[in-house]
């Protein structure tokens, strides 16, 4: 059966309703802040085949469209009603879940005696035990470190909650109530879409609605295929870093090869670093995963917004990721902070796509997503675990178009906690939430800039983590002329006698009186800064944006008494020299790391066995950085240094 065009477009609307008001639900039942001002929680409605036909628009995370959760159902065996499976590893539920913070479930929709579609739904819960509060650190080595870790099971059976189960969630939580509160919203959410697609099914009949679930998805496919046929056909590549494994100094690269070809694209990762010993890999199964293929869907919806939205959009995309790299690791690899990685893959696909369609695609954004975590105790030996704050930057510039400041949808749609709330929560006091002036990347549109967020802790012994921090080190690139985000940075006490300026962090610990500031990248100015207008400058320099002293360094404005002086002006901008887009670290990196030598030396590196990938990987680097002197890349090299630490690492990719 298939449905004539203004059925489907009903039944589309309807059924995406049907998920949008099964978010709704569980926002307003949920108990903690993840859920209820973050909205770090997703649902949908997945068909016969495990993918999602039906998918919020608006409300939730937006990158999950790609998940499937038929492995995950074929692993419990048969369903009755009011069964409901639930998992959080990545491993067993074949990438359904990317980390174990994250609690899916799926419920079985019956009608007549038989399953017709299921309900889905996912949120990231407060803790699930492991070796930190909160349950992710970037230092983990292996999964088992991580947490609970819940293999598919029934949670519900036949409508009734399985106790075992119950007190096995309980007993591996630092903060069993408010987990069990957000897992009672994700029930009510479920069982909103049960009701709903039934009063669905009863208007239009079951043949017509699961003609809906298989046409909806092929139509996606076929929008998809159109906007891809406008991307010029060719072979583009691009490659990116993460600063480091969180672990060792070393920087870790994702590298892309992105082919388009008559309305499809083959993505491949060959020449992406091994999985890493920490907690940053991406359990993608090989498949063209959500958090692999993100930029694509984001592509497709700019350039046609009448796309309905769910899998059927990754269609046209194939996927290469070598088994044993950081997209597709080999279990036990930990994966807590997967997200720092899938972000550099979106600004990889960034990247890549840019070169294809240079005036569509932003530079880079800010590049990271900082869950900044308090943990502080309760008096009763215990801890209060709660997110005080989802830590984003900005979005890169585009052509014709400044980025957005402090705001970065990248990956998905987490929303700022407000200030009273957090304060209610945890004993902690917010001093400053605010844009960072001159973190945007100088540019003829300028990079949105990122943020500020500095709190005082009022308990002795508390924990602060903050998971993802990235763009330290190497700065969110600009584009076409563009100059780099300013870096991101972690200062304790600033402005005080014992003020520290720290990197990436595990647990923190912190006494009442600290203080604890976040500073966000800001993202990638697109076009010469030299071109920007000068009326445009003095609104940031009178907004707060960008500084007096800001607009005559990058833009070559002068600005005296808030307005613009134009002979000075003048002969700044004749003066300015072009800069890269990179910033001064990632160039000298790639001066000695070129793409070229990287990509030989990991496709050497993920083909050994995985007991030796991370040792070999260390020795070679280290081959090649004892060339070069301490510091390296922020601080530079002559070209002797150069030249010798390039050649020991050519001898080394040869010798795999």
């Amino acid at each position: 059966m298939k449905l004539d065009s203004v059925t489907l477009a009903i039944l589309g609307n309807k059924l995406a309703a049907v998920s949008e008001e099964m978010c709704l639900t569980l926002q307003r039942t949920g108990r903690t802040l993840y859920v209820k001002e973050t909205a770090d929680f997703a649902c949908a409605l997945a068909g016969l085949d495990g993918r999602f036909f039906a998918y919020p628009r608006s409300i939730g995370v937006s990158g999950f469209v790609g998940l499937e959760c038929l492995p995950t159902i074929a692993a419990v065996g048969p369903l009755e009603p009011g069964d409901v499976i639930l998992t959080n590893d990545p491993y067993r539920s074949e990438g359904l879940s990317t980390h174990l913070p994250d609690l899916h479930m799926i419920e079985p929709y019956f009608h007549e005696g038989r399953i017709v579609a299921y309900g889905w739904c996912f949120v990231h819960c407060s803790d699930v035990g492991g070796r930190v509060p909160s349950s992710i650190s970037p230092v983990n080595t292996e999964i088992f470190q991580e947490g609970l870790r819940i293999p598919p099971v029934k949670l519900m059976r036949r409508g009734e909650m399985v106790p075992e189960v119950r007190l096995f969630l309980d007993a591996n939580s630092r903060t069993p109530d408010a987990n069990m509160g957000d897992i009672r919203a994700m029930l009510a959410a479920l069982a909103a879409g049960r009701r709903r697609l039934e009063q669905t099914i009863a208007q239009h009949g079951t043949d017509a609605v699961s003609a809906a679930a298989t046409d909806l998805m092929s139509y996606a496919a076929q929008k998809a295929r159109a906007v891809l046929r406008r991307v010029p056909d060719g072979t583009y590549r691009f490659s990116d870093y993460l600063d480091d494994d969180a672990a060792t100094q070393l920087p870790v690269r994702i590298a892309l090869t992105a082919t388009f070809a008559d309305g499809t694209v083959h993505l491949d990762f060959t020449g992406t670093d091994p999985q890493v010993a920490t907690a940053m890999n991406i359990p993608s199964r090989g498949r063209p995963h959500a958090w692999l293929t993100l930029r694509v869907l984001a592509l497709v919806n700019t350039l046609d917004p009448t796309t309905p939205l769910n899998a059927g959009l990754l269609e046209p995309v194939r996927i290469a990721a070598p088994e044993g790299s950081l997209v597709n690791p080999q279990e036990p690899a930990a994966t807590g902070v997967r997200h720092a990685a899938a972000i550099r893959v979106n600004d990889v696909l960034n990247g890549a796509f840019g070169q294809a369609l240079p005036q569509a695609m932003p530079a880079a954004s800010s590049g990271t997503v900082i869950p900044v975590v308090m943990a502080e105790p309760d008096g009763r030996g215990g801890r209060r675990v709660q997110v005080i704050e989802p830590m984003i930057g900005g979005t890169g510039a585009r052509s014709g178009r400044d980025g957005v400041d402090g705001r970065d949808s990248g990956i998905s749609n987490l929303a700022n906690n407000p200030v009273e709330t957090v304060e209610a929560e945890l004993g902690v006091e917010i001093m400053s939430y605010a844009l960072r002036p001159d973190s945007g990347g100088a540019g003829r549109w300028r990079g949105g800039c990122g943020m500020e967020l500095t709190f005082r802790a009022l308990t002795d012994d508390t924990n602060v983590l903050g998971r993802g921090m990235e763009r330290l080190l190497f700065r969110p690139w600009g584009s076409n002329g563009g100059r780099p985000g300013a870096p991101g940075k972690l200062i304790v006490n600033r402005g005080r006698p014992d003020e520290r300026r720290l990197g990436k962090i595990d647990v923190l610990t912190v006494n009442a009186g600290d203080t604890i500031t976040f500073l966000t990248p800001g993202a990638g100015g697109w076009g010469d800064p030299a071109e920007r207008d000068t009326a445009a400058v003095r609104h940031d320099v009178r907004n707060g944006f960008v500084t007096a002293e800001a607009a005559a360094r990058d833009y070559g404005v002068v600005i005296h008494g808030g307005e613009v002086d134009e002979a000075g002006t003048r002969l700044r901008r004749a003066a300015m020299q072009p800069t890269g887009g990179y910033g001064p670290e990632r160039e000298r990196w790639d001066a000695v790391f070129t793409p070229e030598l990287m990509d030989r030396l990991n496709t050497g590196l993920v083909a050994l066995p995985g007991s030796t990938r991370q040792r070999r990987r260390r020795d070679i680097f280290a081959q090649a950085l004892c060339a070069l002197p301490d510091g390296f890349p922020r601080t530079g090299a002559d070209d002797d240094a150069l030249r010798s630490a390039r050649d020991r690492l050519a001898a080394a990719a040869a010798a795999l």
